[in-house]
């Protein structure tokens, strides 16, 4: 399709359009498709458009994975192997893993987006990452249509981070993701206020967790269909002990976790610290429940959007020196 509406296909609500837009059912008609997109063009393969914020119509080709199959493809008494196709809403997966009893992926209800992007972004929450479930990831590279299959090490996965993103950057299409998942009661409990929201953690099941997590997310997230966003705007940012130190002494409330390679500080925290949450420019905004989050009020521009971005991140370096990365990316 020629000039497409990609109002859809971002959740931010940019009113945007494509030169081209294909949308695929198979791997078969992904390749037909690679052969006959023109040479030197712009290629973007987007899932559901929950990361990205379009400045403005793209002067390319669009790809959209349409396979939404989920197959089992191995199975023990511990594990079990699910291979998933891009195309398939994050959630749906979620949900799907959770009324089988399958472990692993529960902590991460409710985020937006699509199978092919939780591998591409290395999507986390309550103290999961989907890094831990991921087994293999099948692509096809845009050049010339072959297969590659990625082990999770050549994945070189990190924080909100992989070779997809990375390296290897808008070189391979993302068509199937195999999640080993586990059979045997395995649960993350401690993180954020989970357990204050559970009753007895001693006998709580499966679906209650994903029920609370459902609830926790709700309360304080926007819905995109009610106001336009892209979840955490910025990434947590990771500092290296020394830095931490100093900080720690200076704000002695401050919240932060230890990873590997130094301490993650809530860039939240810091954001809500400079006394951004609530606050606008024009049309967009730093929400007034988590601070992480830009929302677009109504009719915000991407400049809108860029411009109380730059200014978060400003405010945020001259207070804390730290520098925050986007989790968004700008097309």
């Amino acid at each position: 399709m020629e000039n497409y509406s990609l109002l859809r296909h971002n959740t931010f609500g940019m009113n945007v359009s494509a030169k081209r837009f294909f949308e695929y059912s198979s791997v078969d008609e992904l390749r037909k498709v690679i052969a006959c997109i023109p040479s030197g063009d712009s290629i973007l393969h987007i899932g559901a458009g929950s990361n990205l914020l379009f400045t403005g119509d793209f002067e390319g080709t669009i790809l959209h994975s349409n396979i939404t199959t989920i197959e089992c493809v191995g199975e023990s008494d511990e594990n079990v192997l699910l291979r998933v196709g891009a195309g398939v809403v994050w959630d749906d997966f979620v949900r799907y893993c959770v009324s089988h009893g399958y472990y692993g992926v529960e902590n991460l209800s409710l985020i937006p987006g699509e199978v092919g992007a939780s591998a591409v972004q290395n999507i986390g929450a309550y103290g999961v990452e989907v890094k831990d479930v991921i087994d293999v990831v099948e692509t096809i590279a845009i050049s010339d249509g072959k297969e590659r299959v990625f082990s999770r090490k050549e994945c070189e996965y990190g924080y909100r981070r992989s070779v997809f993103k990375e390296r290897l950057k808008g070189e391979y299409a993302v068509v199937y993701v195999t999640y080993r998942l586990s059979k045997i009661p395995s649960l993350k409990l401690s993180y954020g206020n989970i357990l204050s929201k559970i009753n007895d953690a001693s006998s709580v099941t499966l679906k209650e967790v994903r029920d609370v997590i459902v609830e926790i997310r709700k309360e304080k997230l926007p819905d995109p269909e009610v106001m336009g966003n892209a979840g955490s705007f910025f990434m947590n940012p990771v500092v290296d002990s020394s830095l931490f130190q100093s900080l720690k002494a200076a704000y002695p409330d401050m919240p932060f976790f230890e990873v590997d390679g130094g301490v993650k500080i809530p860039a939240g925290w810091m954001i809500e610290q400079c006394g951004w949450k609530g606050k606008s420019l024009g049309n967009a905004a730093v929400h007034d429940k988590q601070a992480l989050v830009i929302v677009n009020k109504g009719g915000a521009t991407s400049g809108e959007i860029i411009a109380i971005a730059e200014a978060v991140r400003k405010s945020v370096k001259d207070k804390f020196g730290i520098d925050m990365l986007t989790e968004v990316n700008y097309i």
